[in-house]
């Protein structure tokens, strides 16, 4: 009997469903928190596979580990494991809490993922806005990982999206400086007071910081909003710092596009953004 058409559809995409495991609030954290928790996305029969751990943004303040569109299933069809995490947020907890939770997160996945059929030695670690943030400062400041047992030799590449706080005393000068000229009220709950009103502090979450030869700090692809002036500022900033300590490094902008588009159209065909990760991770598993 030959299947309608429809039907043919609707069993080929029963078949990719089946042909993946998604494993959802994995608690990572001890003593157990709702936040400690994240989500690995596996091929079926998966084994060996390199890892690609993602961290979501929403301005430390909100967001979820949900929030990743396709790239789940465009990083499983390119034989990749996806995991997704969630960490605690402000003003629950302060930066330096909140980054030691995504620094265990990561912990987690390098001892277990082998267990859902990923290579613990091949970790690319991602992610959008605060998650760049927070993606750019545990690859290059070896404190938190370390912490956690995990060596910088398992790091592949980090993808940090569209985030405007790698170098943070420029960006909190220039936010501060418009508002002064156009006559508009300082920030209430600006990057001064998220990452604590203290130029230490500033200094050490920045990521261009802790950038040196001899870290083994892994390849960086930054991707950007060309038109926004901040995101591009600090995406190349970012480019630069690394570049000049000799860690491959490339900063790539992108025209026509959101900052929350250019993140949802990561893993869609033809998106000239995917082409380009596409092309960072294949490269970055050849060395």
């Amino acid at each position: 009997m030959k299947l309608a058409a429809p039907l043919v559809v609707a069993f080929a995409l029963l078949s990719q469903i089946q042909a993946q495991e998604v494993k959802r609030d994995i608690p990572y954290g001890e003593p157990a928190h709702e936040r400690h928790v994240l989500d690995v996305y596996s091929p079926s029969g998966a084994k060996n596979l390199p890892v690609v751990f993602w961290i979501h943004g929403g301005g430390w303040q909100a967001g979820d580990k949900s929030s990743v569109q396709t790239k789940p299933q465009f990083f499983m069809e390119k034989g990749f494991v996806f995991v997704s995490t969630n960490y605690r947020l402000l003003p629950t907890v302060e930066m330096d809490v909140l980054t030691r939770d995504v620094a265990k997160s990561l912990g987690w996945v390098y001892k277990n993922v082998a267990k859902h059929g990923g290579d613990p030695q091949r970790i690319f670690v991602g992610g959008h806005s605060a998650g760049a943030q927070l993606a750019a400062l545990i690859c290059t400041d070896d404190r938190y990982l370390k912490a956690e047992g995990v060596p910088f030799s398992a790091l592949k590449g980090c993808v940090p999206v569209d985030g405007d706080t790698y170098d943070l005393p420029p960006i909190i000068a220039t936010a501060e400086m418009r508002a002064m000229l156009y006559g508009q009220p300082l920030p209430t709950f600006g990057h001064r007071q998220k990452f604590g009103n203290d130029p230490k502090k500033h200094l050490d979450f920045s990521a261009v910081t802790h950038v040196a030869k001899g870290k083994h700090i892994p390849p960086f692809l930054i991707l950007y909003v060309s038109g926004h002036p901040d995101t591009s500022a600090q995406a190349q900033r970012l480019a630069s710092v690394l570049n000049a300590s000799e860690i491959p490094a490339k900063a790539f902008g992108v025209r026509e596009t959101t900052h929350n588009k250019l993140n949802a159209d990561l893993g869609l065909p033809d998106d000239p953004t995917t082409k380009e990760l596409s092309d960072f991770v294949n490269a970055a598993l050849k060395k």
